[in-house]
Formats: structure tokens, sequence, C-alpha cells
């Protein structure tokens, strides 16, 4: 991949690598309380310390600056960068101390003195959902932030032909990808020009709209560079709070203002938390094992902002059923705020925690029939000669094979031989599962999200731009508008370019433009940059191929309708001998006025925007809506086992078979699989951010927050399956969130598999923790010796 050459040799550019000349320093001041009222700040000692250049305050930031965006309709949730009267969690920021360098803000922030009032608080979202509960926006009037229910197809005749149905509550505790890189800005304010330059670690749409909204300054006035590299992210590099506070400082001192959070601050304070969520999930099925409707009752914990992540309760409605052919559904959605740290947008905007649930209510359905748990899906699955399927909540299906892929799965996972080896683990005395996750990825996604949380917002539309440009010596320049955080954007643009113009990827540079240069982008969210970016590849690829047709039948003395673009050259449809080569073309097109056609224009310059595929409609009034415009499937099988004395969960073997569509790039690929199984493992067995008792953050550090290294992780073996979209350009599908889609409930169902045939109780909250495991062993031990 052409990203490698700069990061193996260390030649990555982070916004911790960017100080300009004169450049201050922030530190940060957090409260201690997850809930009081700020009675005074006192910041003369802090001033007094050599070094320190200024300490501002909530209220003074809110005087020159507007409250963040909040995507509900919730006028009264004021969210800003440092609080104002009062602070909602523990760890957020009250002042910030400027400095000439990190080290003196640091100290200075240490000096600040800030008198606090306790207030009541609530961490628990059942009992924040309650009238009773203590409000954390006391003006709002309740922690409920949004509550919106549905209901498609023939809800009633579905439940009565059921013969039966389980009920299952799963608990997905809130984590995030937490990566390598914490978030960092610079921020630069030009007096002259009046342009606000800032460099940060983004992934996020419409960061440079909301950060000049916030700061009221117009648009082209704030230039976010976007030739940053970004050090992991998976969608929590949020940052508008870290950028309005860097942005009003730069403003304010006339000096680069640089923010980098801390392991701590991040972890704790920075407002990249992942889905806390609860689920109620009701799955109806025949004696013969028919699934005939689901129910899904969600809540979701926003923490004390809800910002932007609300609007990921819109995303089961895109995938309601799962991959199974279900033809009624119910869905109950509900946001509340608590006393904890903001979520954001993590890896497949929620999607994960909703394919667990799902997949755990098939697992039940399957102990309650005694049938094979393979039999039971593919029993269920939508056909292969059923696509383009519609769910009941109105979204079609693009395209799939869902029975080749769970044959693949078990193909290269050799079941029967597993099951073998599954069972021998058990004889000897250890406890041992497989477990089997059969899973979707959407993949594209669009601004919808916004309508369906909130139908007074109608914004129908989430594009992305390519520019492509021939220059006069014929070289090839493709113009990007997005940050990258390791999806190998550079090489899936050449690849796309070269396949659609012959020429050879090595030779195509990709820049990328910044927010004043460039066109528009949402950024690299929802699985979207193949599909989208690559529809705008193609689209502004076509409209150049056209534009050097036109040039060439010209030069050929033929119509336009008589030539066609083939290999770099414009080729007559009914002699392949007459043709014009690419040297000829853009000699043409940038010197040889004389030659060009009537009214074209010189140079050879395309920009292209794109609309997501399938998308430009809202949401209808029953809530039918399409969401998506792809679906990307895998199977995950895992053997594990369980060590019966310590309760520690191995994973011994590990299986996917994936389906994305055409593969533009198999190593790409291949690491979004690798690395987000890895990621949904740490889910399944490691990682949650907690809290006690008194509201304070315990997993602070990687010392309490855990994460899977390579010892954790297994071997992964792969398979590819391709069943191309009929709605992209190329047949491409989403695969930035592959592997964690499934990986959680394939490992959970490894465990509960183990569980189960031990005469234990299954665990349906996640991470799965030894001492989870210990507690529902217990009661088999006592069976045991009372037997005895």
């Amino acid at each position: 991949m052409r990203e490698d050459r700069r990061f193996v040799t260390g030649n990555g550019r982070y916004v911790a690598d960017i100080t300009p000349p004169e450049t201050v320093h922030v530190g940060l001041v957090t409260s201690p309380f997850p809930h009081a009222r700020i009675v005074s700040i006192d910041v003369e000692q802090a001033l007094e310390l050599p070094g320190v250049v200024t300490v501002l305050t909530g209220a003074e930031l809110a005087k020159s600056t507007e409250a963040l965006r909040q995507y509900l309709d919730v006028p009264e949730v004021q969210w800003r960068p440092l609080a104002v009267e009062s602070t909602r969690y523990a760890g957020e920021w009250v002042a910030a101390v400027v400095a000439t360098s990190r080290a003196v803000a640091e100290d200075g922030a240490e000096l600040v003195d800030v008198d606090y009032e306790p207030l009541p608080f609530i961490l628990d979202p059942e009992r924040a959902a309650q009238p009773d509960a203590p409000l954390v926006h006391p003006t709002h009037g309740t922690n409920v932030m949004a509550k919106r229910e549905f209901a498609w197809g023939p809800v009633d005749e579905n439940r009565a032909r059921a013969a039966s149905s389980v009920s299952v509550r799963t608990r997905w505790n809130r984590n995030s990808t937490v990566p390598l890189e914490t978030f960092g800005v610079v921020a630069s304010w030009d007096p002259h020009r009046e342009v606000l330059d800032v460099w940060a670690s983004i992934q996020m749409p419409q960061f440079p709209d909301q950060l000049a909204d916030a700061l009221r300054i117009p648009t082209n006035q704030v230039r976010v560079h976007f030739d940053v590299d970004v050090g992991g992210s998976y969608g929590v590099k949020r940052g508008i709070k870290h950028g309005v506070l860097a942005g009003f400082l730069a403003r304010k001192l006339g000096v680069p203002v640089k923010l980098i959070e801390d392991r701590s601050e991040n972890m704790h304070g920075g407002d990249f938390h992942g889905p806390d969520r609860v689920f109620e999930v009701e799955l109806a099925y025949t004696d013969e094992g028919e699934f005939t409707h689901i129910r899904l009752d969600v809540l979701d914990d926003e923490g004390a902002y809800p910002g932007r992540s609300p609007l990921q309760l819109a995303k089961p409605i895109g995938a309601i059923v799962g991959p199974y052919s279900i033809t009624s559904a119910e869905y109950n959605a509900t946001a509340v705020t608590t006393n904890k740290t903001g979520q954001v947008a993590v890896r497949g905007f929620g999607q994960s925690p909703t394919n667990y649930a799902i997949e755990a209510a098939v697992d039940a359905v399957a102990r309650e029939l005694s049938m094979d748990r393979m039999e039971l899906r593919r029993r269920n699955f939508i056909r292969a000669d059923e696509f383009p399927y519609r769910i009941p909540s109105g979204t079609e299906y693009d395209s799939g094979d869902y029975d080749a892929v769970l044959d693949r799965a078990i193909e290269i996972s050799e079941l029967p031989a597993l099951a073998e080896e599954r069972d021998s683990l058990r004889a000897s005395g250890r406890l041992a599962g497989i477990g089997v996750a059969a899973c979707l990825e959407p993949g594209g996604g669009n601004a919808i999200f916004e309508n369906i949380m909130n139908p007074k917002n109608d914004k129908s539309t989430f594009p992305e731009a390519c520019r492509i440009r021939v220059d006069g010596a014929g070289a090839v320049t493709a113009i990007i508008s997005i940050s990258s955080a390791g999806q190998a954007h550079e090489t899936m643009v050449s690849t796309l370019v070269a396949e659609e113009l012959g020429v050879p990827p090595e030779q195509i540079a990709v820049v990328r433009a910044d927010s004043l240069s460039g066109f528009p982008s949402q950024s690299p969210v929802g699985s979207r940059m193949t599909i989208v970016l690559g529809r705008a590849i193609n689209g502004a690829a076509t409209e150049l191929k056209d534009k050097l047709c036109e040039i060439g039948a010209r030069a050929l003395d033929l119509e336009r309708s008589d030539v066609e673009y083939r290999d770099r050259s414009v080729v007559a449809v009914a002699d392949p001998d007459r043709s014009l080569g690419w040297d000829d073309l853009v000699a043409i097109a940038h010197r040889k006025q004389h030659l060009m056609p009537p009214g074209v224009q010189p140079g050879l310059e395309v920009v292209h925007v794109a609309h997501t595929p399938r998308s430009g409609t809202l949401t209808a009034p029953d809530g039918t809506v399409q969401l998506y415009p792809c679906y990307s499937f895998e199977v995950h099988v895992v053997l594990a086992e369980i060590d019966p004395r310590t309760a520690k969960v191995e994973l011994l073997r590990y299986f996917i078979a994936h389906d994305c569509g055409t593969v533009v790039n198999p190593d790409v690929v291949r690491g979004m699989v690798y690395g987000g199984t890895a990621h949904g493992i740490g889910v399944a067995l490691y990682e949650q951010f907690a809290f006690n008792d008194d509201g304070q953050p315990l997993t602070q550090s990687f010392m309490d927050y855990l994460l899977p290294s390579a010892h954790e992780v297994p071997d992964i073996v792969d398979a590819e399956q391709c069943t191309p979209s009929p709605f992209t350009s190329h047949g491409q599908k989403g695969v930035g969130e592959a592997g964690y889609m499934g990986a959680p409930a394939a490992v959970a169902g490894a465990v509960n598999d183990a569980l189960t045939a031990h005469g234990a109780a299954p665990i349906h909250s996640l991470p799965i923790k030894p001492s989870d495991i210990w507690t529902v062993l217990q009661p088999v031990r006592h069976d045991s010796k009372d037997r005895s």
C-alpha cells in the first residue's frame, strides 16, 4: 500500500508533530465530581506561575461562542467546551490554562482553585429514565432525550402463528476504540487574512462548519487541513470541543494554540466513549424453527451530553431483522442522559451491539428447540434469489448469498473436526464451546439518521467529491477532501482511478485538499468511502473520458458516438486501428486550441460530487426508510475453552467468511477484518469503561482498561465470498467495520455454549469477565456437591 512507506520509515505527520513558531499549550482543569455547582473559580495563583499566559473559564468562553451542536431537538441542553455554572460528569473540563509549555500548563492547572457544591447525580440509565430520577439537565425537565416507537408488517398475525417466543436481555457496557493517538488540535489565527488554520486528528462530519458556527465566524474563515495523519479512530476522533477551545484561544491570544490530550484526559473526559446500551429482544418462532416476528427495545446511555450519539439508535432500523427473513418487527428506542462522560459514534455506529443482541436471541431459540445453531440460521436466511430484499422497516438489502458464506465458514473451520476438538476438551475436564454469528455490516452511511431521530431535520444528502486533474505532461492527480485514520484512502483512490483511466496506480498522485480549497465531504464514517467516494471517482473519470472522446472524435474527424475510450486512447468503434493516444489527447487539451472541439474548455480537470447511492428520500410517516445502500455479510466460527479453576477464557480457533462485494484491495480488506475482529474480542472479554458508586471513572489508564494483545487474539483464518452490489460503481460494499460486526456475538456464543453444556446459565452482558463466569458456575458446583 502506498501509505506504508512513510509510516514504516517513521515519516507520518501527526498533529503532535505540528508546532508553529510561538505556539502555546493548553492544560485542563477537570471536575472531580459527577455533578456539582461551580461556586467560584480562583485563578490568581495560576496566573502568577512563570510561563502561564492566561486562564480561560467556561463563563468567559460562553460569552463569545455558541453552544456545541445537538442533533436532537433539545434546546435546553447546552453543551460547551468548558462547563458553565455546573459540571455534569467527573472529568468535565472546567477551565483551561495556557502556558509556554505543556508542563507549565499542567502545573498551572493544579493551582486553579475551584469551589464546588456537589449535586445529586445518576449513573444507571434505567434509573435515569424514571420520572423521579435526579436530573442531569434540570432545565430540560427529564433525562429522556429521545423516545421513538415503530411497528412494521403484520405484527399480530405473525405473533399468532408463532408457537412460542424467547426474550433475551443483553447489556453492552460502554467501551471504545481507544486509538493509539489521543485527540490533538493546533489552531492558528491569521488576523491579516482573517483565517483560522486548524490541524486536528479528526474523523467527524461537518467539523469545519460546526467550528465556525460555535466561534461565530464565517465558514470561509476556517481552514481545516486534511493532510494530517490520524493515528487511529473508527469514529471517535470528533474533538469539536477541543477545536472550539483551541480556536477561541488562538484568536484571543494572537498566537498558535496546541491542545494534545494525555491518556487520562482522553479516557475519562475526552467525549469518546461508545454505546452503553440495554437491549430486550423478543424473537417469536414456530415449532419448525421459523422466525415469525422480532421486537427490539433499546435503552442507550448517552452520558452527560447527547451530541450526535443518539442518532445511532436509528441504525437498527436499517437491519432490524439481521440476515433473517422475518416479515414483521417492532422497535422501541430511548436515549437518556446520565452523569457520565459523553459518548460518540464508535465503529459501526452502534450496529455491533444490535447484531450481538439479535444473535443472542437466535442462540436462545436454538437452545429451546434443541436445534443445531447453523441449521437454525440457514433455515431463516434470506435466499440469494430474493435480493434485493425489502425488510419490514422499508430498507432494501442490495445483494447477498448468505448460504454460500455460511458454507465457506463451515468449510474453512472444518466444523465436524472442530466439534470433535470441543468435545475432547470437555471430556478432559475443560469447559469448551463453539460460537457462531451471522451478521450484517451496513455500509455507505448517509444523513437520514438525523431525520429519523429528529423529524424537524430534513437533511437527506451526505455527499463526497473527487477532482481528477491531468496536467500538461499527462500526469494524473486525484484530489480528495478527507482525513485518513489508517483506512488506506490513497491506495483506494489511486487503484480506482487507475481502473477507470488505464493509468498505472503508482503513477497517480493523491492529494488531500483543505476545507477551503476542497469540495463537499462528510468524512470517512459508516464504511462509506469506497462506496460514496468510489462513486465520485467513477463520475469524475466518466466525465473526463467523455471529454477525451470529444477531443479524439474531432481529431479523427468522427462523431462523438463513433468513438470510445480504451486503455488511455480514444478509438474508432468501427475501425480500432484508427485511434488517438494519451499524449496526443493531452497535448490537444492543453496546447492546441486549433484542434479542440468548438465550445470545449481547454485543460483536463473534472470535479464530481456524488450522493450516497439510494439516498435522497426522507423517513415516511410510518417510519419506513432506505437507511443504507449496501450490506456486507460475515459469518464467524469460534472455538473457546474456559479454565474451570480460574474462569479464564482462551480462544483456540477463529474463522471468518466474509462478503463485501467487489474487493478493491485484498490486503486492506484483510486488515480491516482482522483489526475489527481483535476489537470485537476486546469488547466481548476485556474492555469496559467502569464507574464506581461515587461516579468516579475507574478506568483512566491501560492499567485498568484492558485491551487484547497478540496473546489474546488467536490466528484468524478468513475466506472471501463476492456478491457484488448492483447499486455501486464497481460492485463494492463497506468493509471498514468488518470483523467487529460479528466478533462480540461469536465470542459470547462460544462462552455460552461452554457454560450451558455444563449446566450453567448463559451470560448476556459484555464484557464477559472471569468473575461473571465464576458466578454462574457456582450453582452448578453446588448441585454437583449435593448430588455426590
